[in-house]
C-alpha cells in the first residue's frame, strides 16, 4: 500500500528533506513499512503477510476457479507488492496463473522490500526473481523467468492512480474482464483522492459479473460509495480468535475489511466463513453521515479539498449522527472504522 494518487513519498535518506518510510514488523514478524507522510503502517498489527491472506487472498477464493484458469487481477497500491505475492504464490498451488496489472506512484516501497533479507525469505525465490524484474523492467512476461510461476505475468503502471486506470479500462480494454481487484491504498483520512465515488465507480467498472473487489477498509462512505457504483457488499471476518489476540482500541470489532461485486457474493455464518453477511449494525452504519461519499469528480483534486467538501456535504446531511450509531452499539472506546490500524514506528 502507498500513495498512488497521494502525494510521493521519499524514502530514507532521500536528498529533499521530505519524511520517508521506515521498515517495521507486525504481529506475524512479516516485513512491512511506515509511513512518515502520512503517519500509517502500510499494514495492522496482524502482520503484512497475514494481512495479505486474511483480507485478499482468502477473501478471494480461489478455490472456485479451475485449474488452468487464467485470472486478470489489478493491484491498486501496489506497494511492497505483499498482496500480489501472496495470491500468486497461492494461486500457482491451485493450478492457477495470473495476469497482474499494478497501479503504484512510487518505486522505493518495493525497493526497500526487495532490499531486506526479512521480506526476501518470506517468499519462494522465483517470487523475489519476479519482483526483481518488476521493479527493474516495469513487469515480467511468460518464460522470462524460470519459476514455478513463470506461465503468470505482470505490469506496473507507475503515477497517480486516477489517471493510470483509465488506462485500464481504455488503452487495456479491462472494462468487464477482471476477476480481482485489489484496494490497499492509506485510509481515506489520508489519501481520500483514491476512496471517492469517483474513483470506485471506475474499478467497479473493472470487474467481471462474478468479479470481486477486496479492500481492508469497512468504513460507511466507501461501503456506500460501492454500492452506488451497483456492487452487492459482504464483510470479511476477522478471525474468531481476534479479539482475545489483539484487543487494541483501533481494531474495527466487527470486520477486517469488504467484498463487492456485480453479483451477489457467496455468503456464509460459519466462524470460517470468508465472506458473512454485513450485521444489523453495520447496515445502520451506512445510513449515517458516516456515509457521505468522498467526491472527487475531476479526478484531480487534492486530498484537502475533497476532505473540506466532505464535511460541507455531512454538515448539510439529514443523516442520522455518526456518535448517536456508536452508542448505541457500544463502540465508543473503538476508533473510526475507515483506517487501516496504524502502528507506531520502533
Amino acid at each position: 500500500m502507498t500513495s498512488s494518487g497521494c502525494a510521493a513519498e521519499a524514502g530514507p535518506n532521500r536528498p529533499d528533506g521530505t519524511p520517508g518510510l521506515r521498515s517495521r514488523s507486525g504481529a506475524d514478524g512479516s516485513f512491512s513499512l511506515w509511513s512518515e507522510h502520512f503517519g500509517e503502517g502500510f499494514h495492522g498489527p496482524i502482520g503484512a503477510l497475514s494481512e495479505a491472506r486474511a483480507k485478499f487472498v482468502q477473501p478471494a477464493e480461489l478455490e472456485r476457479f479451475s485449474p488452468g484458469q487464467r485470472l486478470v487481477v489489478v493491484d491498486v497500491c501496489f506497494g511492497l507488492g505483499t498482496n500480489s505475492a501472496a495470491l500468486l504464490e497461492a494461486a500457482s498451488g491451485r493450478g492457477l496463473t495470473l495476469q497482474i496489472w499494478g497501479l503504484e506512484l512510487d518505486p522505493q516501497p518495493l525497493r526497500q522490500a526487495l532490499a531486506s533479507e526479512p521480506f526476501r525469505r518470506q517468499w519462494q525465490p522465483g517470487t523475489v526473481a519476479l519482483f526483481r524484474s518488476l521493479l527493474e523492467h516495469g513487469g515480467w512476461s511468460q518464460g522470462d523467468i524460470r519459476s514455478s510461476n513463470q506461465d503468470s505475468t505482470a505490469r506496473l503502471l507507475w503515477g497517480d492512480a486516477r489517471s493510470r486506470l483509465g488506462d485500464l479500462l481504455e488503452r487495456q480494454q479491462l472494462a468487464g474482464r477482471c476477476d480481482l481487484v485489489l484496494l490497499d491504498a492509506f485510509s481515506p483520512r489520508r489519501c481520500p483522492e483514491l476512496w471517492s465515488l469517483e474513483f470506485l465507480s471506475a474499478l467497479a467498472r473493472l470487474l467481471r459479473p462474478d468479479g470481486r473487489l477486496l479492500t481492508y477498509c469497512c468504513a460507511a462512505a466507501v461501503r456506500r460509495s460501492l454500492q452506488l457504483a451497483g456492487l452487492q457488499l459482504a464483510s470479511i471476518p476477522p478471525p474468531p480468535q481476534q479479539g482475545a489476540a489483539d484487543p487494541s482500541p483501533r481494531i474495527a470489532p466487527w470486520s477486517y475489511g469488504t467484498a463487492a461485486s456485480p453479483s451477489l457474493l457467496p455468503i456464509g455464518t460459519e466462524p470460517d466463513s470468508p465472506l458473512r453477511p454485513l450485521t444489523a449494525m453495520e447496515i445502520e452504519h451506512l445510513g449515517t453521515r458516516a456515509a457521505e461519499p468522498y467526491r472527487d469528480p475531476g479526478g484531480q483534486a487534492v486530498a484537502a479539498a475533497i476532505l473540506a467538501a466532505r464535511r460541507r456535504a455531512q454538515a448539510a446531511s439529514g443523516a442520522g449522527p455518526t456518535s448517536a450509531w456508536r452508542r448505541r452499539w457500544g463502540l465508543e472506546g473503538h476508533t473510526r472504522a475507515s483506517a487501516k490500524p496504524p502502528r507506531q514506528p520502533t
